[in-house]
C-alpha cells in the first residue's frame, strides 16, 4: 500500500505543471533571452569548434592508473 502511494505521489509530481508564478515575468526579457536575441547564429559554430577542443583538452588530462583496487593511488 505505502508503494502505490508513493507511486502515486510520485507520478502526479511528474504530470504536473510548473507554477503559475514562474510563467509571469512582467515582460521583462531575462539576460539569457536578451542575448539570444540580439546575437546572430554566425558564432554558433565558432563557439562550437571552440567546446570541443576544450573538451578533447580535458580528455588529454585523464591519466591512467595502474591502481589495482586493494591499495590507494599516490597522489
Amino acid at each position: 500500500m505505502r508503494k502505490q502511494v508513493v507511486l502515486a505521489l510520485l507520478l502526479a509530481a511528474a504530470a504536473a505543471g510548473p507554477a503559475v508564478a514562474q510563467d509571469q515575468r512582467g515582460g521583462v526579457p531575462t539576460e539569457t533571452e536578451e542575448r539570444s536575441t540580439n546575437q546572430g547564429s554566425g558564432n554558433d559554430l565558432i563557439w562550437n569548434l571552440v567546446g570541443c577542443l576544450g573538451l578533447l583538452g580535458v580528455f588529454g588530462l585523464w591519466r591512467n592508473s595502474d591502481n589495482d583496487g586493494y591499495t590507494d593511488d599516490p597522489i
